[in-house]
């Protein structure tokens, strides 16, 4: 990092020959004088433009004295045109630029035009920044509504992280996601409300979704929400005034069926009453058969527009799921090896029953602008997830591959209440620009579990692996009289945490240069512990821009948050505390079309948590874990036909500090040392005669993968995994038919561990695929 501080005080001595630049600024509005963002702007007779950020502001600078026409367009909204003239070392700012609603509304998922369908610009208001990423002191990755539909995913467990550096998905009970990124697990998060439970929460449906926010590193501006390694933050869809007519069919191996609805659009004349409403229907069966389980849910949504400078939404999702818990678990001996077994091999007995789960959340947001500068916004939330099942494991594994195998009780409740309050706003001082974040934050979970009913399944007879035999197992009865939060020998646990944060964010030589000054108290409250813990910590940041298409910045944070789970023996765990140092640079190409970024970091983390080497449904905790990296991310657009995705992290996680002096430099479980992923797409243009026609290829590839549990010693046993995708498509305004197929080259793939005598893994299925058509009407 060392070299890091000096390229950045090259960078900074640098800075006075940016202060002599001429250019233009100004602000895009709707009919209604509300902000419009992703205008884009191009300037004639040159290769600049530039889009406008979330309170539609615009700068475009370099250029050279002289009469310009500016031309802002977006979709939806009439074409403008603005002559300018431009004086050398002044930046010119224009007056506020209105684009009015075109009479006739297109619908939100065409994409026409030099749409850029993989590179978003800006955050969604629910991270709460309105500078654009690519000036941001901090690695942020979205993942865009087209992206999603393009590779056909349906929830986040659906192949979602491989458009991101770094990020891989452990092996999972079969109903939540456990994503890590820089070697921890990331917290999933919803509408910039942190929602993660120790065993929850469900999987996020991509129906509901709008786009996905990996954001890298601690992100004090959350509230220091987050694990050090990041959080992912699940944008849901909005109310909006375009009108969304949209139903969707889905047919794929293995029984898979799924039927997605989509409407939105102004519920009143006036506009003032916007609505969206989304539902979905699932049945699926998995790889190894017998595991039909089906799912549905619907999310209504409302905004009511009180007057021009303020609105209020609220946002239901309901969610009704099943889920075979445990059941894509496979075990043989040690001596065997991964993959030992068949593919498609069922490790559980036909009569093995599926686990009900129940998730309501709630969310509502009350927004106001004072000016156009100065807004004010204020956010609640609810979370309940409800969990009536099991899950199974096995009890004993001989040589000769008998199995005892067992089944305990899981019934659980998860109850989570979220407020934030906060306030944005924009000044000047002389010639340096303030961007002020300040905030309140406060969230509260409780959970409750029953895992201690269990019986074995194969008393009588033990179940053979080589030579399995089905139907002979006898189903434990549990008693479930009581409601889960009121049993006897339960696992409970939960905590309080608030938060307080302020951020400026000063903007330098015309904002060349954007320096962040930001701190932060944490008070947490945790449910087995005595004492309450509380801390003060700094987040300092820095963006320099270098040229108009290339920035660098760097980062120092901290993060400070509680820990849900209790140890076997029910003791609570100490809060996370961790900093991370980062910097790197960002640069874009064909006028912003194509976006990379390319960043070092690295992470101390205390009192981190890992899997019980003796109780693997447990954690324990160590002293010190460093993570340290090179991540590199592309997405955009290389050609208006021709989008594309390629990734590449090298990380690197190992043991500092420990009571056993034996584990300090030992490497830490759940992560691949390099990992690399692509995704191209090509549709042919309107002057082909294949017009309509697409397709898309991807690949993802793990080098030197570690095993999950930690007591596996950590031992890199998996092999490299390679898997490669592909999809062809036709579309028109109105209809959409595409199919993709997974795992072409029809690869054994797994992740797993060992553990005592025995290992485990779980499989993915083979080649398989999906066609899903869509009608817009």
């Amino acid at each position: 990092m060392k070299n890091l501080y000096t390229i950045l005080i090259l960078f900074i001595g640098t800075l006075s020959t940016f202060a002599q630049s001429a250019g233009v600024s100004g602000s895009v509005v709707d009919q209604n004088n509300k902000p419009l963002s992703n205008v884009n702007i191009t300037i004639s007779h040159t290769s600049l433009g530039t889009t406008t950020d979330a309170r539609g502001k615009f700068e475009i600078t370099d250029l050279a004295p002289g009469a310009y026409t500016l031309t802002f367009s977006i979709m939806g909204h009439d074409t403008k045109q603005v002559q300018v003239n431009i004086v050398a070392n002044r930046i010119k700012e224009i007056p506020n630029v209105s684009l009015p609603e075109k009479s006739e509304q297109l619908n939100e998922v065409v994409v026409k035009g030099h749409h850029n369908k993989y590179a978003v610009k800006t955050p969604s208001s629910s991270l709460r920044l309105k500078t654009e990423v690519a000036k941001l002191p901090q690695n942020i990755q979205i993942i865009s509504s087209e992206l999603l539909q393009d590779q056909q995913a349906t929830s986040i467990m659906d192949g979602v992280i491989r458009n991101v550096s770094g990020v891989t998905m452990l092996e999972h009970w079969g109903n939540f996601a456990r994503v890590n990124m820089r070697g921890f697990r990331l917290p999933a998060f919803r509408n910039g409300f942190n929602v993660q439970d120790s065993w929850g929460p469900l999987s996020e449906d991509m129906a509901f979704v709008d786009q996905i926010e990996f954001v890298k590193g601690p992100a004090g501006f959350m509230m220091s929400a987050g694990e050090p390694g990041g959080f992912y933050n699940v944008v849901t869809k909005k109310p909006t005034e375009r009108t969304i007519r949209q139903v969707s069919l889905m047919a794929g191996s293995f029984d898979n069926y799924r039927a997605t609805l989509d409407l939105g659009g102004k519920a009143t004349e006036n506009g003032k009453l916007l609505y969206r409403f989304n539902a979905m229907y699932q049945i699926a069966d998995s790889h190894r058969g017998n595991e039909d389980a089906e799912r549905y849910g619907f999310a209504p949504a409302l905004t009511y527009k009180l007057s021009q400078k303020t609105a209020v939404t609220a946002e239901l999702n309901v969610q009704q799921a099943e889920s075979y818990m445990g059941a894509a678990y496979v075990f043989a001996p040690n001596d065997d090896g991964y993959g030992s077994l068949d593919r498609d091999f069922k490790f559980t007995d036909t009569n093995y029953p599926a686990s009900d789960i129940q998730e309501v959340t709630f969310f509502g947001t009350i927004k106001h602008d004072f000016n156009k500068d100065w807004s004010w916004e204020t956010k609640f939330g609810s979370l309940r997830y409800d969990q009536v099942g099991n899950s199974t494991w096995v009890w004993s594994l001989e040589e000769n591959g008998d199995a005892v195998r067992y089944i305990s009780n899981w019934d659980a409740l998860s109850v989570g209440k979220y407020f934030q309050s906060y306030i944005t706003g924009a000044f000047h001082t002389g010639g340096i620009n303030h961007n002020i974040l300040g905030g309140f934050d406060y969230s509260q979970k409780e959970y409750w579990a029953d895992f201690n009913q269990f019986g074995l399944t194969d008393v009588d007879q033990p179940f053979n692996i080589y030579n399995p035999v089905y139907g002979n197992t006898e189903l434990p009865i549990f008693d479930k009289s009581t409601p889960v939060q009121y049993r006897d020998n339960i696992y409970n646990y939960g905590g309080i945490n608030r938060s307080v944060y302020l951020q400026d964010e000063i903007g330098f030589f015309n904002n060349k240069a954007r320096l962040t000054l930001a701190g932060r108290y944490t008070h947490l409250f945790t449910r087995g512990k005595d004492e309450t813990d509380s801390k003060i910590t700094p987040r300092i940041g820095l963006s320099v821009d270098i040229l108009p298409t290339l920035s660098a910045y760097g980062l120092y944070d901290r993060s400070f948050i509680g820990q849900n789970g209790v140890s076997f023996s029910g003791e609570a765990f100490d809060p996370v505390d961790a900093n991370d140092i980062e910097g790197g640079l960002k640069k874009s190409f064909f006028n912003g079309r194509l976006r990379t970024s390319l960043g070092a970091y690295q992470i101390t983390k205390e009192n981190v948590l890992v899997t019980d080497p003796e109780n693997p449904n447990f954690s324990i905790q160590l002293g010190e874990i460093q993570s340290k990296g090179i991540e590199f991310d592309l997405q955009g657009e290389v050609t208006p036909e021709l989008n594309v995705i390629l990734n590449y992290a090298n990380t690197n996680v190992e043991i500092t500090e420990d009571t056993d002096p034996e584990n300090i430099g030992q490497r830490v479980a759940g992560h691949a040392k390099h990992i690399t992923n692509g995704w191209l797409n090509y549709k042919f243009s309107e002057e082909s005669k294949l017009h309509g026609f697409g397709g898309s290829l991807g690949y993802q590839y793990q080098i030197d993968r570690s095993t999950w549990s930690w007591g596996a010693d950590n031992e890199s046993q998996l092999p490299d995994y390679f898997r490669l995708d592909g999809a062809l498509s036709w579309s028109n305004d109105k209809l959409r038919v595409q199919i993709n197929v997974n795992n072409l080259l029809d690869e054994y793939l797994y992740s797993g561990s060992n553990y005592a005598a025995y290992l485990y893994w779980q499989s993915e299925p083979g080649i398989n695929g999906r066609v899903t058509v869509t009608y817009n009407f």
